[in-house]
């Protein structure tokens, strides 16, 4: 399901992230970033238990987690820089490690008050799940 997903992402017309190829770091980015964000819940309910924690910029803890993570992967690259690692390299363009594991978390979705149809919001079905 996630190389179906990420083969799917298209950086440049007519060219398509190796699903296949990126698989191993993909999963490693869904599963590192779905263990953070268990590692941040049980954070906030040991400090706050059922109190809601403070927001900061007017952003929850949970928000500013995926902001962060968002930020983490910002870059420009160049047309011919993104054809060379679609084609070569393991790893997926940095925009689609950003935007493919949120798009399969219902944690993001909550954070942010996402629903379907929205963009980043994959339904049930479609939905890849780690742990």
């Amino acid at each position: 399901m996630v190389g179906a997903q990420y083969s799917a992402f298209s950086p440049l017309d007519s060219v398509f992230v190796n699903g296949k190829l990126t698989m191993g770091e993909n999963l490693a980015d869904f599963g590192g970033l779905a263990l953070a964000y268990s590692a941040l819940e049980k954070q906030l309910k040991q400090k706050y238990g059922s109190t809601p924690p403070p927001r900061y910029d007017g952003f929850t803890p949970e928000q500013r987690f995926f902001l962060a993570w968002a930020q983490v992967w910002r870059t420009n690259a160049r047309p011919e820089y993104l054809r060379q690692q679609v084609l070569t390299d393991s790893h997926s363009p940095a925009q689609y490690r950003t935007n493919g594991p949120l798009m399969n978390m219902p944690e993001f979705y909550e954070a942010f008050g996402c629903k379907e149809p929205a963009k980043m919001v994959r339904n049930e079905q479609q939905r890849a799940r780690i742990w």
